[in-house]
């Protein structure tokens, strides 16, 4: 892209551009042709021809709505007048699979190998609740051990990462059979054997529907010295439990402090791909930026979740061109289908997505977000698709069915095997995940400048005309090594992880 230009054309067949900085009234886009009618911010679109009322609007090639009124050359394009579209998308199951060659060997980070082969890139002890009911007892155990309020209760163990506490809002008023009970038991238990926690303890008031041994019977889990669950009720209060936690976690630390990192290949990273805050500028950036990592990953043998289904709605197509077979493109097409019942009988739509900051950010129906959001899974072929919070498996590119709010998606690709999380913004958004650190890719240049504390890695350059995609690719597939490899996150530094967790809730409270 010229770093002069004061806009961005993504393909010829667009009836927008995209404006790199401001535009202002009788600005002449000489490139275009056109003149500028109205002030257009950053990042939002600008009519370079006449689309009459009801006739479709493209950006990168695809619909992204249709016009609810005529929209003339040099216009804005936003709200005022571009709607949301409901057409034909056809699936073309598989059409755009390559050809899968052996994974390149050489891209390698510094592991924490645990016995059973499987690979850690932090060292936790994590403390899980059954319910909502015993947090705050959770949260007493793990603050004993926070280094900011008492250094002394882990400097004998420098190679524990901390001790943290992921409590949840669930557990109760819940049907004690079904989806929304097996959905937290398969996410708590996915917690709960992740290769990033050393240890873990399930801590419970006793009498809520969700019961430990429920948790442990559902996913073949048995306690151990590592592994270790009780309840408030049966341990004779909160005291109790506090004093009981604390000195269970006194004997997982001399353990959980044996270990070091060594050489690993890459193809030992799960990475969770995740937007949130987009802007304009996130299908242009970022997102193919992450998208490029993400091919680089894979070619070494790495494994990344995309996610978010109501943000690839109408982007779907894409995905099951890639699709390595048509059953694996159908499930796909099944969540969607899901998700449209799922909004319909909640009197909802899929359209109330974009956000509020979105939509300042120059995003203006789901469809156009979608665009952008799937180009963070890269180019490769789509090998699976999983339910929320399931075991990934699968090496590649999959799919994992969440939600679009960042806590809950990423909560389920975690509880999903993903031992690292790249994140992408284009309005600033301020998030971590602990156990798995979480790298937050800056969209545009003037967000880094004014958030740098939060940031790990700024592709603005990319709109700025100083980067390219792959340039960028290649410094964001560096950065997951360096970070699987022990360096810290911005969000870790600043202690976010414990108060994002939060289990997907499917279903009905009473």
């Amino acid at each position: 892209m010229e770093s002069a230009a004061p806009i961005i054309r993504l393909h010829a067949d667009d009836d927008v551009v995209i404006a790199r900085r401001q535009l202002l009234p009788g600005t002449v886009i000489a490139a275009e042709g056109v003149k500028v009618a109205a002030m257009v911010p950053p990042g939002h679109k600008l009519a370079t021809r006449a689309v009459a009322k009801g006739q479709p609007v493209r950006r990168y090639g695809q619909i992204i709505g249709t016009a609810s009124e005529d929209i003339q050359p040099g216009q804005h394009v936003h709200v005022h007048n571009l709607a949301m579209a409901d057409f034909s998308r056809d699936p073309a199951f598989g059409v755009d699979v390559k050809a899968s060659g052996a994974a390149t060997p050489g891209a390698t980070f510094l592991g924490i190998r645990r016995a059973d082969g499987r690979v850690a890139t932090r060292n936790y002890i994590g403390i899980l609740t059954s319910v909502n009911c015993s947090a705050t007892a959770a949260r007493a155990i793990a603050d004993h051990f926070r280094r900011d309020i008492h250094p002394e209760a882990l400097e004998d163990y420098p190679n524990v990462d901390g001790v943290v506490a992921l409590t949840h809002s669930l557990g109760c008023a819940i049907g004690t059979t079904g989806d929304p009970l097996d959905t937290l038991r398969r996410t708590l238990a996915g917690y709960a054997v992740h290769p990033n926690f050393a240890a873990v303890l399930i801590v419970g008031l006793g009498c809520e529907t969700n019961q430990v041994q429920g948790i442990l019977d559902a996913h073949g889990l048995t306690e151990s010295e590592d592994f270790q669950a009780f309840t408030i009720q049966e341990t004779g209060g909160t005291a109790r439990t506090v004093r009981l936690g604390i000195e269970k976690i006194r004997k997982m630390l001399p353990k959980a402090n044996a270990v070091s990192r060594e050489p690993v290949p890459a193809s030992h990273l799960v990475l969770g791909l995740q937007c949130g805050g987009s802007d304009g500028y996130s299908g242009i950036t970022a997102n193919p930026a992450l998208g490029a990592a993400v091919d680089l990953l894979v070619k070494h043998g790495g494994t990344a979740i995309l996610s978010e289904t109501p943000e690839i709605y109408g982007a779907e197509h894409l995905l099951t061109r890639r699709a390595v077979s048509r059953g694996v493109g159908e499930k796909l097409l099944e969540r969607i289908a899901w998700w449209e019942d799922y909004c319909a009988r909640n009197h909802a739509e899929l359209n109330n997505n974009p956000s509020a900051g979105n939509k300042a950010g120059g995003l203006t129906t789901i469809l156009e977000k979608s665009l952008g959001a799937v180009a963070k899974g890269g180019t490769t072929n789509l090998v699976d698709v999983y339910r929320y919070a399931e075991p990934v498996a699968a090496k590649g590119l999959v799919f994992m069915d969440t939600p679009g709010y960042d806590p809950v998606s990423a909560t389920g690709q975690v509880a999903g095997g993903a031992n690292m999380i790249c994140f992408t913004t284009g309005r600033g958004s301020a998030y971590g995940c602990a156990p798995s650190p979480s790298l937050k890719l800056a969209t545009n240049t003037a967000l880094w400048e004014r958030q740098e504390e939060d940031m790990d890695i700024n592709c603005g350059g990319i709109a700025d005309g100083s980067a390219t995609v792959e340039e960028l690719g290649e410094r964001i597939f560096q950065l997951i090594l360096d970070t699987a490899s022990g360096r810290k996150t911005k969000s870790e530094l600043h202690g976010y992880g414990q108060n994002e967790f939060a289990p997907w809730n499917t279903g009905v409270l009473t």
